[in-house]
């Protein structure tokens, strides 16, 4: 084994540990106008705030609930979670948002760049990922 060769997959090990994933599962199309959120108390204000928005946006009537709300409370009900952290910058490091009909799971989308390590690609505007999330999960519209 040459030294280079050493190197190469020190340095190839070292770089996969600064993946960022993001996997999104789309909910399905569905005739209902509203979706409720249920309050997460212990993520940022301004990650609800941008959710309401978007969905806003895209033609939702939104209503949040409180954290002691059950999944099954209204016909479309929403999660989230978010956590932040410092590295040079508070940013975004994990959310996750879930999606429940009749609280059954209908769809989910999830950032988590807790392996960023030194990957600058971390230090995402939060509110463009709530955004872009957001929009992956519901891609239509409210009919």
């Amino acid at each position: 084994m040459t030294t280079q060769y050493v190197i190469c997959m020190a340095l190839a090990v070292g770089v996969s540990g600064c993946a960022i994933h993001q996997t999104v599962k789309p909910v399905a199309r569905f005739e209902e106008k509203q979706i409720c959120i249920v309050e997460s108390p212990n993520t940022r204000a301004g990650f609800l705030d941008s959710y309401k928005r978007v969905l806003s946006s895209k033609g939702y009537a939104v209503r949040v609930l409180p954290a002691s709300a059950s999944v099954s409370e209204c016909p479309i009900v929403s999660t989230y979670t978010a956590n932040w952290r410092w590295d040079l910058a508070i940013y975004l490091v994990y959310a996750e948002i879930k999606v429940f009909s009749a609280g059954n799971a209908i769809g989910e989308a999830t950032y988590d760049s807790r392996g960023g390590g030194a990957n600058m690609g971390k230090f995402v505007d939060a509110d463009r990922k709530i955004a872009e999330l957001v929009n992956e999960l519901f891609p239509g519209t409210a009919q």
